[in-house]
């Protein structure tokens, strides 16, 4: 595979994808546009695939058979865009209104479509078959489940993603064994008492006081009853209580999430988070109802993939393209996949403060250097053969 000439080959549709799919972002699981120009694409070179979702219809399944035969390798991008309206100034800025590629999605579908088009390019070389889909709704956590009720896993031997991160400089890639992202879970605890009139607090159970209690009450979930060596991050995210100045508040909410690394620190932290719910309730003679969803398992990368993708990363990017970066606490549905196949997920570095790529993911100014882009398809395909050639 000569590198060099792939890169100069596809950049220019590397680019033209990428800001084709920034003008145009879709909220998740409505993904309809993006899914049709997907497709068109896969159609116009020649590529097999089929629509890949038991629920969602924006999910895309491509497929490319080697010229040799051999094991089955997954690469994965996701679609969905952020309700976040774009103030980067960029000629190909969002054209949907109040909706933007602001955690840089678009950089993994024309990433993902620049790598189908390259192995096409060598499809007779591949010893075995690569696979590609287009997940929707990463951003609300359904996607990736929704593909795998749909057979998307079967026959797989293994599996690789990435992310464009903007906190590594381009040219860079974070990729380490073991846990990497954190699991995801949100919470909701609903506070009941008594509302009255303000000036009668003794014929009222305030639901105020007991929201504030038990907001002080979780923090000692991370300080005092996790693994201090074990990673947990407990987050109260919204609070309400109260209709007017002068009302007791007969009711009041808590909104937050929980991050975390292992399943024995994520099983304590519900359950903590229900009994310190009920129990300073009850304390303050109110109830406390708590609704926690699991919305998506921790990323942990297998040894052995992981391998390839950094061989990989030494191929396309050079020796010095690994630097070592601790796990994040942010979360990601390709938990999901790895729970069930041999997977690894990669940071792609994209920042350069040159382009102004110096922005956070979801900001209103995200954006990233382009030029980098390409080596990230590059990236993933190189894994993808890496596994095969091993695998034969």
């Amino acid at each position: 595979m000569d590198l060099k000439a792939l890169a100069e080959k596809f950049n220019p549709y590397q680019i033209e994808m990428r800001r084709y799919f920034h003008a145009h972002p879709e909220p998740s699981t409505k993904e309809v546009e993006t899914a049709k120009k997907i497709r068109e694409e896969l159609t116009r070179a020649g590529i097999e695939w089929r629509p890949c979702g038991k629920n969602l219809t924006t999910g895309t399944l491509a497929t490319i058979h080697g010229g040799k035969p051999g094991k089955t390798f997954l690469l994965r991008g996701d679609i969905d865009g952020l309700s976040v309206k774009e103030k980067t100034g960029l000629p190909f800025a969002s054209q949907n209104d109040g909706f933007m590629h602001a955690c840089g999605h678009d950089c993994h579908i024309s990433m993902l479509l620049t790598a189908v088009m390259i192995a096409n390019s060598i499809r007779d070389e591949i010893p075995g078959t690569i696979k590609f889909i287009f997940q929707p709704a990463e951003e609300v956590a359904l996607g990736a489940l929704d593909m795998m009720a749909d057979g998307v896993l079967d026959g797989v031997d293994g599996m690789f993603g990435m992310h464009v991160w903007s906190e590594l400089p381009a040219g860079q890639v974070s990729l380490e064994a073991g846990g990497r992202m954190a699991a995801t879970d949100q919470f909701e605890i609903t506070i009941t008492g008594k509302s009255g009139h303000a000036a009668l607090p003794h014929k009222c159970v305030d639901a105020t006081p007991c929201m504030a209690a038990t907001i002080m009450d979780l923090q000692t979930v991370v300080s005092r009853q996790v693994n201090p060596v074990s990673p947990l991050v407990l987050t109260v995210g919204k609070v309400t209580s109260g209709t007017r100045w002068n009302v007791i508040s007969g009711s009041a909410k808590i909104e937050g999430t929980v991050r975390s690394l292992d399943s024995e620190s994520r099983d304590m932290a519900e359950e903590s988070v229900k009994r310190i719910a009920a129990n300073t309730a009850a304390s303050y003679r109110c109830t406390a109802e708590v609704k926690y969803d699991r919305l998506c398992d921790n990323v942990y990368n297998d040894p052995e993939i992981t391998a390839f993708g950094r061989e990989a990363a030494k191929t396309i990017l050079g020796p010095d393209a690994l630097p070592n970066t601790p796990p994040t606490m942010g979360g990601e549905d390709f938990g999901f996949y790895c729970s069930k196949v041999k997977a690894a997920f990669a940071l792609f570095g994209v920042g350069n403060a040159a382009c102004n790529a110096c922005y956070p993911q979801h900001s209103d100014h995200y954006t990233v250097d382009e030029s980098t882009l390409v080596k990230g398809a590059l990236l993933s395909v190189q894994t993808a053969l890496n596994f095969l050639n091993a695998n034969k």
